[in-house]
């Protein structure tokens, strides 16, 4: 098992989807059942032994980072974007000063899963293997979700590789917002705007992008729809969900 304890926290987006919730307050500040969408995340990381978060932030920037001084929990690390929002793969350039030389995992602030006991990180970080993984992505099925409205991401092969949906009209299986890489892996890229799928086709290409299933149902917290959604299923299972 890879021992993994720092994380990328994307919260850098301008949640315009969400509005108009969004309209005065940050995407990641956004409350489900009580408890804001970053607290849900940086809580079932420090659960599972990660001590160090580096946040990105850019859209209301100044609310996030106060926000954050309330978590004495874990060491909380800004990679300040206000100059300009760097997008899911750039963020994570301009920060690897930040991420140190370990695999670290890069996590969507819009997402969280229902479950009362949860292993999901340490689950990922025990099927990660960086000798045959450039980046292992946690994957959802396609009917074990809420919120997410598309056909699909990845076929997943016999040995965890994953396959683009391509052109094909479905997959089975959906990015769940969460994976781990390694910062060498990284070097030439740019901190300008850009997906990180950029960095996982190249690594595709090379036949090591990876994918593992969660167990949770995942909600996905991307409108004001999918929060309502999720808000009421994690209800269902108590608030602390």
């Amino acid at each position: 098992m890879t021992k993994i304890s720092t994380a990328m926290l994307l919260a850098a987006g301008l949640g315009t989807r969400m509005k108009p919730l969004t309209d005065t307050r940050p995407k990641p500040l956004i409350e489900v059942a009580g408890r804001t969408l970053l607290d849900r995340v940086l809580d079932k990381l420090v659960a599972q032994g990660v001590y160090r978060a580096i946040v990105n932030v850019h859209y209301l920037a100044d609310m996030i980072e106060a926000h954050l001084k309330s978590r004495t929990d874990i060491e909380i690390i800004i990679s300040d974007e206000r100059a300009e929002v760097l997008e899911t793969g750039g963020g994570v350039i301009k920060a690897l000063p930040l991420l140190g030389k370990d695999p670290f995992f890069v996590v969507n602030t819009d997402v969280t899963w229902a479950t009362a006991n949860d292993d999901t990180f340490a689950r990922m970080a025990e099927a990660y293997d960086p000798n045959e993984m450039d980046a292992l992505l946690l994957l959802a099925e396609m009917g074990a979700t809420m919120g997410f409205r598309g056909p699909g991401d990845f076929f997943l092969g016999p040995d965890g590789q994953l396959i683009r949906r391509s052109d094909k009209p479905s997959a089975p299986y959906v990015f769940a917002g969460t994976h781990i890489t390694r910062a060498d892996l990284l070097q030439g890229y740019e901190a300008k705007p850009f997906s990180a799928n950029i960095y996982w086709n190249a690594f595709g290409r090379t036949g090591r992008l990876y994918g593992t299933v969660m167990k949770p149902f995942w909600l996905h917290v991307g409108d004001p729809k999918g929060r309502d959604e999720a808000e009421a299923r994690l209800l269902t299972m108590g608030a602390g969900a």
